[in-house]
């Protein structure tokens, strides 16, 4: 399964078809050199499905320069990690909650299966972090999450506003649509002085995400483009606010 949920991102997930090793180095090489490219995180579909994931995280990382980051759902990754553990910057479990939370959205022990592979990538000494779309399903166990993973030395937790977009379109039920609760979150957050680093989209934010996109004169710093398979290159929502589609 997809490290961002098919119950959240809809049809755009549901194809098989995936960047070659040679397309994979030439876009990495273009974004570089052409737009001054500084890290990568490999998504998908799931990453480590990808026969040459290795070839690409090695080019990413010895031949470029680049920081590197994967995002995975952290089933039965642990031949291939192996293999990329060196030129790994951050390996990032996507959850969606804790245990059956987690499980009802993905399938059954992958809870289980995600820690285990955060547990694995710190004996072998590549940082760890963890990414989550919040809901109001799921926004009473962002505390409890952090707790657990803070026990295996998870550094960053990063965490995501559900936009209305995808297949979370059809569950308006999921939407967290009070400001005062993300206000109370970040209250628990801040209370709680976990050893780890918080991030949150702009929605999650005190200021919250800006109404416009950017000036009309255009951003000076792109924060994130998504390049898929397809052709498709989508700026960040942070990047250009609300009015952006979602990725």
């Amino acid at each position: 399964m997809d490290p961002r949920s098919p119950r959240f991102h809809g049809k755009r997930l549901q194809y098989t078809d995936a960047f070659t090793i040679d397309e994979a180095a030439d876009l990495l090489t273009l974004m570089r050199d052409e737009y001054g490219t500084e890290a990568v995180t490999l998504l998908g579909g799931e990453p480590f499905v990808h026969r040459d994931l290795t070839q690409v995280v090695h080019h990413a990382k010895e031949e470029l320069g680049l920081r590197v980051e994967i995002c995975t759902n952290g089933c039965r990754i642990e031949s291939s990690l192996t293999e990329i553990a060196p030129y790994l910057d951050l390996l990032r479990d996507s959850l969606e909650g804790v245990g059956s939370t987690n499980d009802g959205i993905r399938k059954q022990g992958s809870y289980q299966s995600a820690l285990g592979a955060l547990r694995f990538a710190r004996d072998l000494g590549v940082p760890t972090g963890a990414t989550m779309t919040v809901t109001s399903r799921n926004i009473a166990e962002v505390l409890p999450l952090g707790r657990a993973l803070a026990e295996l030395g998870v550094r960053q937790l990063k965490l995501h506003h559900l936009r209305p977009v995808g297949n979370a379109a059809d569950h308006p039920e999921l939407l967290v649509t009070s400001p005062s609760a993300y206000g109370r979150l970040r209250d628990e957050l801040a209370s709680a002085d976990l050893p780890w680093e918080v991030i949150v989209d702009e929605d999650l934010s005190e200021d919250g995400a800006p109404q416009v996109c950017a000036p009309s004169d255009g951003p000076r710093e792109i924060d994130r483009i998504e390049v898929d398979p397809r052709g498709a290159l989508t700026m960040s929502c942070k990047a250009v606010g609300k009015d952006a589609p979602a990725f």
